[in-house]
């Protein structure tokens, strides 16, 4: 599957498995994580990171090997995204942002009024915006006129490990979008990852369930199978669902 490629503003990926930082409990299981998930994207919470500390995060990423991928998480309003954005931009070099601009403390869902505001000021600024929205449609075309570089609709509320609780709504945004749709936040186990690239998404993000699994370095295989899996699945063209059995050798053996 080397050539079927993962294009974000440009840029080319061979995996469609992206992964987090958080959570781990100790920078040695994350980085075993990270490797057994054959990612090439990385994406690191700006707001947790000591720069200072020589034992942060940071230092146990290999920058030549993964995209960085900074986001905005724990901003609840559009200034304090921006402020991280444009901190992680002088920091790290970098014009990528996972924006989140987030609107309830306990869901921890997207405000979406807030996500367009910060979008469209980024991307003036010149940052390549990815943005952490909801599942409706209408929000997420509206991200990709603004000229976000891919939009990534939850599939549950963040780290709870639901997996899908509709997929009607991402359907739709994956029919109508023509930017990457990257399914973020929510998914629990490797079979949420291949249903999420069986409906056709482009991607998937993955942290909570992988840095809280009972084995991290093997839930991050997992996913990362089933993410070739569902993407294996899409391609080849599933078969038409019927009411009734069909038969596979229909007439074999009858005369």
């Amino acid at each position: 599957m080397n050539d079927d490629k993962l294009i974000i503003a440009g840029k080319e990926f061979t995996s469609r498995l992206m992964v987090g930082t958080g959570k781990y409990s100790d920078n040695g299981i994350m980085q075993a994580a990270h490797d057994a998930s054959g990612a090439e994207i990385v994406t690191v919470a700006m707001g947790r990171v000591k720069f200072d500390d020589p034992n942060d995060l940071f230092k146990h990423i290999d920058f030549s090997r993964y995209t960085l991928l900074p986001n905005t998480a724990g901003a609840y309003t559009v200034e304090d995204a921006l402020r991280i954005a444009r901190l992680a931009r002088e920091a790290t070099g970098t014009n990528w942002i996972k924006l989140e601009v987030l609107g309830d403390r306990e869901t921890l869902l997207p405000d979406v009024g807030g996500t367009l505001e910060g979008a469209k000021i980024l991307i003036d600024e010149g940052f390549i915006v990815l943005p952490y929205t909801n599942d409706d449609p209408i929000v997420a075309k509206k991200l990709e006129e603004l000229g976000c570089a891919t939009v990534m609709p939850l599939a549950s509320y963040i780290g709870s490990g639901h997996g899908f609780l509709d997929f009607s709504g991402i359907k739709i945004i994956i029919e109508r979008c023509r930017v990457p749709v990257v399914v973020d936040a929510g998914l629990g186990v490797p079979s949420d990852a291949a249903q999420a690239m069986e409906i056709g998404a482009d991607a998937v993000l993955v942290n909570t369930a992988i840095a809280m699994a009972k084995d991290p370095v093997k839930m991050a295989e997992g996913f990362k199978l089933g993410v070739q899996a569902g993407r294996l699945g899409f391609i080849a063209g599933r078969i038409e669902k019927k009411v009734y059995g069909s038969a596979s050798s229909v007439g074999a053996g009858l005369k």
